[in-house]
């Protein structure tokens, strides 16, 4: 279902320069936090392990910068068949499912470079620590729930079999308040139709508990909003729209994910930035001056033309570029700033300015 010849293509299968400026915020982001001594990678719903690779080569880049770091890859996965080619991805033939079916890693590799590589079917098995969070179109395609405004108040809609034609399936409107339209739809909600992921909604309350307690940060792209948009639940197929109640199981489905609804469910123990788009989100990171970079280094006329292409499907504003945004939760203490000395006593050592959010904030090069 992934790939050129499948459903839907991501952006890591697009260009190596979107997992490497990911990686890019991600030791950033530890630099931030005090170069801990413990570094988890952990990715949710890891696609086919190209973002994990793309990020990995870029931790063999700056082996320098995390110096002593422990650092580990740990996959949220639940298929069986995507954890196989994930594992031979990013650990060749160095990896093996687990003997015991209860325990909470089902697989464990490492990479050519050393670096161990875990997979968990929840993210709740993932051990405590510091660590920063992935989730690339994962929350998209989660289960929603869907609503309706009525002259009742708000319905949720359901599936039903259609009455006239028994082999196809159909979207009604509950005849009555439901537990999920009494408890999920917000008071003052202004929309006449609301898709409420409460999966989602957990798995963010998960994150921020996590990030408060054992301190790193998470950062989600997706296709989304910031609680504006209505009904967005489509399918795919054969990089086509498809009727979402045509063929069940045989179709990608997805929702755009509404970033206001993961902020209010993250709370106020964590600060949460953007959502902003990829496009901004790359520029940021600096993906103008790594593509002069690759250009320069490149005098083969089709891979020049194809890192040009994949540049334009990433950061044009009419392909993914405003499109898919970008939204973080990070420790609180990473946007405190450092108080002023008061009075006539002076500290010798003064806190350090934090360092700037990647990808929220323009970076300057030097």
């Amino acid at each position: 279902m992934l790939g050129p010849d499948g459903d839907f293509i991501t952006s890591p299968e697009i260009s190596q320069i979107f997992g490497e400026l990911l990686g890019v915020w991600i030791i950033s982001e530890w630099m931030g936090a005090g170069h801990p001594k413990q570094l988890q990678v952990v990715e949710l719903g890891p696609g086919k392990g190209s973002l994990a690779s793309d990020v990995l080569r870029v931790f063999t880049q700056l082996k320098s910068v995390l110096g002593d770091a422990s650092v580990s890859l740990h996959l949220v996965e639940v298929s069986p068949a995507l954890s196989r080619i994930q594992a031979q991805n990013l650990t060749g033939d160095q990896n093996q499912e687990a003997d015991i079916e209860d325990e909470p890693v089902y697989r464990r590799g490492e990479t050519a470079t050393g670096l161990p590589v875990s997979w968990y079917l929840r993210l709740e098995d993932v051990p405590a620590g510091f660590s920063i969070f992935l989730a690339h179109e994962f929350f998209d395609a989660l289960p929603i729930h869907k609503f309706q405004r009525t002259q009742k108040g708000w319905r949720e809609v359901l599936v039903d079999i259609d009455p006239e034609k028994p082999e196809q399936l159909r979207f009604v409107a509950a005849m009555a308040p439901t537990l999920a339209s009494s408890t999920l739809v917000q008071a003052g909600e202004k929309r006449t139709h609301v898709e409420v992921c409460a999966e989602g909604g957990v798995i963010v309350q998960q994150l921020a508990r996590r990030i408060v307690e054992d301190g790193g940060a998470a950062l989600i792209a997706d296709y989304g909003h910031d609680g504006t948009k209505t009904d967005t639940f489509r399918g795919f197929k054969g990089h086509q729209l498809h009727d979402v109640l045509s063929s069940p199981g045989s179709a990608d489905l997805t929702a755009d994910v509404d970033f206001s609804y993961l902020r209010r469910m993250a709370e106020e123990g964590v600060a949460c930035l953007g959502p902003i788009s990829q496009r901004m989100f790359l520029k940021n990171m600096g993906i103008d001056s790594r593509m002069q970079v690759l250009l320069r280094n490149c005098s083969d006329p089709p891979t020049r033309q194809q890192l040009i292409s994949s540049y334009d499907m990433l950061t044009n504003p009419n392909k993914m570029g405003e499109r898919f945004h970008f939204f973080s939760l990070l420790h609180p203490s990473r946007l405190q700033k450092p108080q002023r000395p008061e009075g006539l006593k002076l500290e010798k050592k003064q806190t350090p300015v934090p360092l700037p959010i990647a990808g929220f904030t323009e970076l300057s090069f030097t």
